[in-house]
């Protein structure tokens, strides 16, 4: 069982940068993928990006790519993910997900693809 806390929305202006923080309990948070979904009001949650085990490989939606970082650090069992560049459109509640994975799997990026899931922090940007 993996228990995730997502930490570090807020209110911020158009242009400026936020850094979520998702902190995961277990022994053996290395083995799991990792992800960042969102959720606008009236929208389906969509994909954000994700990290593979041991962080070896990152994936992005388009809508953040250049923009958002996603990393880990496994000694710590926590995963962020750094937005910079932030636009109204990224306003939404973001939801940390895990998924344990074998070695050299690909991370999902659907959220049928995760099995625990944190209880979101809120992303709000002003224009």
């Amino acid at each position: 069982q993996v228990q995730l806390v997502e930490s570090g929305g807020g209110l911020v202006q158009a242009g400026g940068s936020l850094r979520l923080s998702c902190a995961a309990s277990g022994r053996t948070f290395s083995t799991y993928a990792m992800a960042w979904f969102r959720q606008a009001p009236g929208k389906e949650r969509d994909f954000v990006a994700n990290i593979a085990w041991s962080g070896g490989s990152t994936y992005y939606a388009d809508s953040v790519k250049g923009r958002f970082t996603i990393s880990r650090d496994d000694a710590k069992n926590t995963v962020y993910l750094q937005m910079n560049s932030l636009k109204p459109e990224d306003t939404a509640v973001y939801y940390c997900a895990a998924r344990r994975v074998t070695w050299g799997a690909t991370a999902p990026i659907v959220v049928s693809g995760y099995d625990y899931w944190g209880q979101g922090t809120q992303v709000t940007v002003s224009s």
